[in-house]
Order: C-alpha cells, then structure tokens, then sequence
C-alpha cells in the first residue's frame, strides 16, 4: 500500500456486507412497521437526533428489549440534566443478558498469562449467575446497595457484576493495578457492603501478592459486612470468605430472579476525575446503559450471536462494562487476564486465531508498539475471521489505520470511536455501511447528537472545536453519588454551554460527517483509556517530604506517541536525580495506577498559576504542543507570567 494521509480512502462496505449489517435490517424494519424510509446512514442519523423519542422508542422495539413494562411515555423531561427517559418501565440489564442465551456456543472464553484457555457455556454461566445470586442474597444484599470488586478480567467479574445487579444491588469494580489509595478515594465514597478482591495477579510473567492490599482496603472501607476472596495464586486471603466455598455451599440456588427496577434505577458506579477534589463516582442507570448497550454493539460494532469479540481491558476502564454488554446479543465474549505482550506482542494475535475471534478491540498504544516492533501478524495468523477492529483510549494515528490493513486483514472494518466513562458508552464511532477513511471515525452514533462548538456557541464544520451533546442520551449518568443538588455534575458538564453537554474534548467534523478527536480540552489525563484527575496525582506527589509542588500534563499527538511530562518544585537545596525520579514513580505506580507515571520528571523554579491560585494546566499543554503563548495564555492574568518562559523553551525542545 502506498503511503496515506487523512482522508485517503482505505475500506469501502461491499453489497454483501450492507445487505447483511444489523444497521441495513433496521432500516429495513422501520420502513416495515412505520414508514420510515432512509435511504442513507446520514439521513437515519439525522433522524435519530431530530425525532429522540421516536428513535429510542422504535429500538426498544426492534432491539427486542425485555422489560415487565416498557410504558406509553419515552421522556416525560427532557431537560440536561434530568432527563426522564421511560418513567413507566420496568426492567433489568441482566435479565436482558440473559434473553440472548445461545446454548449452542460459549457465552465466555477466557485465556491468562499460563495459557489456560477455558470456554464457559452459556448454561454454565447462568447457573454460576444464579449461585452467586444465592451467595448475596444469604448475605443480605438488597436493592440499593453496593458490591464493589478490585479484580483482573476474569470470568468470576462477570458473573459477580451480573449477579449483583440481577438483585437491583450497585456494582462498581477496580483493576488490581490500582494502588490502596487510588481504590479507597474510589470505593469509600460509596459506602459498600460487600466486597469481592483476589490474592493476587500475575502480569507479564510475575506474580502481584495483593493480600496487604486487601486487609488495607477492608479496614478502609468500615461500612463493609463480607469480604470475598478469589484465589488466583493458589494462597490464602485472612479474614474473608472464599469465593469457592461460598458456590459450593450454595449450589442448590441454580435459578436467577430478576428485579423490575425503574429506567432509571442505579446500576453500576464509575469513576471519573475532575482537577479538584475526589474521583466523581458517576452513577449510571439500568435502562439508560442497556438501551445504549444494545444499539451501540448491535448496530455499531454489528455483533450477531455467533460473533466472537474482544477488547483489550481492565474492570477499571468503562470497556470493560461496554464488554459486559455485547453479551446483549447472545454472542461470545472473550476475555484475557495478563500483559497483551507477553512473552511476545504477538500473544493476542495468537489468541485471535485460536479463539476465532471476529471483533477485536485494541488500543492505539498496543499498534504502535506492533509497528515498532515490526509485527505482521496475517503472516503469522490466520486473522481472516476477523470482521472488526475497534480502537479508543485515545486518538488513532494514521500510520496505525495503514499498518492495520497491510499488516492485519485488509477486509477489516477499521473502527475508530470515541465515548467516555461519563456515558458509558462510545457516541461517535463505526457503521459498517460506510466507507472507512485514514485518520477518521466514520462519524456520530445513532441517537448521539454530537457536534464541534467554537468558543461562541456555534456549531463548526472543518475546524476544531469543543465536542459537545445538544441533546439527552438514555445513558448520560442518572447522578453523581452524594451529590443531591447535582452541583458537581452540572459543573462538570454544563458550565460552558448552560443546557448542553460539552464533553472536554477536542474535535473536528468534515463535509462527510467523518470526524477526528484531537485529545482532551481539559485537565484531566487519560491514559490507555483511564481518565485520573491531576489533583489525584498532585496529591500523591506532594505527599512525598521532597517535593513542594508539581504539575502534570498529557500531551496527545497523532502519530506521535502521547508524552506526560511531570513538574516539580523541590525543598531549598535538593536536585531531582535519578533516585528521586525512581521513588516518585514508584510512589505513583503503587498509589494510584501504572498508567500515570510519567514519562519524563522535570525540576523547576516556579510553575505557572492564576492571580485566583489555580495552576495554569491547560495553557501549558498548550504551549508543550506548539501552540504560541500569546494565544494559549492570559498572562495578565497570571500570578507570576515569568514561570511560562521555562515551558516556552521546552516547547521548542520538544517540537523541534
């Protein structure tokens, strides 16, 4: 393939694939049942956020929800926040799991480090659902209350998230790479009941004791009645339950029970971090995630019961929950639990292969670090079942949607998309009816009505503005937890433009509806996926007796990788060595999470803040990424505007 640039035409759908795309088979039903006639995606889209009522009602029917009552009214409010989408429903997301069941084909497929490969039957997986059910119900688990997990992807996850919401209880789950603090600024908040942890995990060819952890995390968590312990590496967990003995003892409770919650009853908490202050634990609702669920992996990523899918992901990053639902259409889900480069980069092209797997979710970090290590795995793999590659976490470079299809399965449907934890859920992404251009997400989900702003409110085409939401969607969070005046939402959303919901990205939209997001506008840092507030690091870092202040910023560039520098002031008399860097990343890695240690640590004389005392993050990702400083920065605004000549040079340092 000749060299690319943005826009080049790489994939186009042929009349076999449209014919049969779930995408084609809506169409065709709505023409069907209620005289909707679309001739093209874009018009269909436009439909679906002109008429949101309609939209969502007809899903419902064609997505064959199951529900004790879908009710006449779709949104009694439409008001943002406080949507009121179904009020007369009742419903639960597991039930609908469940609906889908194929006893034909595994439900679960699950492959670690040892190169255990293990598939779970759908009927294993619903009897497993109904034990634990039995397990929290002896407990006393109710409606309302919370189970949170700290657990690699594994199945038992799976099997406890569904359980506990089965009941109409509230899950919320944390990756075992996050450290005590990061998990009890988390967890705490929400006050559980129970809790489900390992002994420990390996990753990349090394066992992670997690026991200490464990008994810090339980006596941080004083609202706790039971602890559960899964056995991973084959020790012991005091004062806990074992999650074995606990389905042993209640293997008689082999029939699950389903809750009829209201549309907007609590379903799953995640966490997202603003600049200040604790990680939001944003609550999403039962009716919301599974109608968005639904639509996104059925007419988005096209699953059909016999597809295989799989995302690379961890329970701490909202795909892990979006995984959760492509099980909505009765296919298999394939999960893997370890390093997606050990003992080689080619693990999960192996893995590809030997599972049959036809939807594969990556990252832009995994291709990069295949191209330099000059991967080609259609030489090595038969990849040819693969249908789709989805991609998020962070912008896709190019040179990655090139090496995909030179290097992978040049029949690929290529999908770039874009969401967040907030939604849980990806609001512009693929359609396996369009064509699929280098360097671009194919466009705005249906029901999604996504648009660039400029800096007055007006929505731009072929310029980069803020990415904004003018409309509800069913899965925006039903709240924040304990924030009953929805002070912290609507400041985290709704501060910019009153009534719109602007995302805190960057983006830009081009005359054909493609689109390519250009990284966050805001403070917050996310990385492979995981979105940490600064103030969680600036917390960590500064507890340290040597360092007195610091600021952080993630520099996302296309096709480049992304850069996280860290600065830091120190006491009067130290210089930051290499001993210093080491116990500052440690410190970070163990604290909170791998993914935010820095790739570089600078000293520094002074940092860059306002005349009100806010640390000037934004302008200073701005100059770091060329941006010149009269545009990115108020100086006569600043407290000390001599503090960005230092950040001026280095900007010409790092983009020289």
């Amino acid at each position: 393939m000749p060299e690319i640039s943005e826009g080049t035409l790489l994939w186009t759908p042929s009349a076999e694939t449209i014919e049969n795309a779930n995408i084609t088979r809506f169409m065709r039903w709505l023409a069907e049942n209620h005289q909707l006639t679309f001739s093209t995606y874009t018009k269909l889209w436009q439909w679906s956020v002109t008429d949101i009522e309609q939209f969502w009602s007809c899903f419902w029917d064609f997505g064959q929800i199951v529900a004790a009552t879908k009710g006449d009214v779709v949104l009694a409010n439409s008001d943002m926040p406080g949507a009121a989408w179904f009020p007369q429903a009742a419903l639960n997301y597991a039930e609908n799991v469940f609906a889908k069941m194929q006893n034909d084909r595994p439900a679960l497929l699950y492959e670690d480090e040892e190169n255990k490969f293990v598939e779970i039957s759908w009927q294993e997986f619903y009897e497993k659902t109904a034990v634990f059910q039995g397990v929290l119900k002896a407990m006393g688990v109710e409606k309302g209350d919370r189970v949170v997990a700290y657990l690699p992807n594994i199945p038992e996850a799976i099997i406890a998230c569904l359980a506990t919401v089965s009941l109409g209880a509230i899950w919320s789950s944390a990756s075992p790479d996050f450290g005590t603090k990061a998990v009890l600024d988390r967890f705490s908040q929400i006050e559980p009941k129970v809790f489900i942890g390992i002994d420990g995990y390996r990753y990349n060819g090394k066992p992670f004791d997690r026991r200490e952890t464990m008994a810090e995390l339980q006596r941080g968590m004083p609202t706790l009645e039971h602890t559960i312990a899964i056995s991973l590496l084959g020790t012991a967990v005091s004062n806990t339950q074992s999650w074995d003995d606990l389905l042993a003892k209640h293997a008689a409770h082999t029939t699950l029970t389903f809750a009829q919650l209201p549309f907007d009853h609590p379903l799953w908490i995640l966490y997202s971090s603003g600049t200040t202050g604790l990680p939001k634990p944003i609550v999403h609702g039962h009716g919301g995630n599974l109608l968005e669920h639904k639509k996104a992996t059925m007419l988005h990523n096209d699953l059909k019961a016999d597809d295989r899918f799989f995302w690379y992901t961890s329970t701490g990053w909202m795909m892990w929950n979006y995984q959760v639902g492509a099980l909505l259409n009765g296919c298999s889900v394939i999960l893997y639990n370890g390093s997606p480069a050990y003992p080689s980069l080619d693990r999960l092209w192996d893995l590809a292969e030997r599972s049959g797997m036809s939807y594969f979710g990556l990252s832009p970090a995994f291709v990069g670090a295949c191209i330099k290590a000059d991967l080609h795995p259609n030489q090595d793999h038969d990849l040819s079942k693969l249908r789709g590659i989805g991609s998020t976490g962070a912008p896709l470079p190019i040179s990655a949607f090139q090496w995909i299809y030179e290097s992978v399965n040049q029949d690929v449907a290529l999908e770039s998309l874009s969401g967040g934890t907030d939604l849980c859920t990806a609001f512009v992404g693929g359609s396996r009816v369009r064509p699929i251009y280098a360097g671009e997400i194919q466009g705005a989900s249906l029901g999604a009505p996504v648009y660039a702003f400029d800096e007055g409110g007006e929505p731009i085409v072929g310029e980069v503005g803020e990415l904004v939401i003018t409309k509800p969607m069913p899965s925006m969070p039903i709240k924040f937890w304990n924030d009953p005046e929805n002070t912290r939402y609507k400041a985290s959303y709704f501060e910019v433009y009153p009534d719109i919901w602007r995302h805190g990205d960057w983006i830009k939209f081009n005359e054909r509806g493609g689109c390519v997001i250009y990284g966050r506008s805001d403070s917050t840092i996310n990385r492979k996926g995981i979105r940490m507030g600064t103030s969680e690091i600036y917390a960590c870092v500064e507890a340290l007796d040597e360092v007195l202040d610091s600021l952080i910023v993630d520099l996302e560039m296309l096709d480049r990788d992304s850069f996280m520098p860290l600065f830091v002031i120190l006491r009067e008399g130290l210089t930051l060595d290499d001993a210093l860097k080491k116990k500052i990343n440690t410190k970070l890695r163990t604290e909170l999470s791998p993914r935010h240690v820095p790739n570089e640590i600078y000293q520094v004389d002074q940092l860059p803040y306002t005349l009100s005392g806010k640390k000037l993050e934004i302008p200073v990702r701005r100059i770091l990424l060329g941006q010149d400083v009269t545009k990115a920065a108020n100086l006569g605004a600043m407290r000390n505007p001599d503090s960005i000549d230092y950040f001026v040079d280095l900007a010409q340092e790092l983009n020289g």
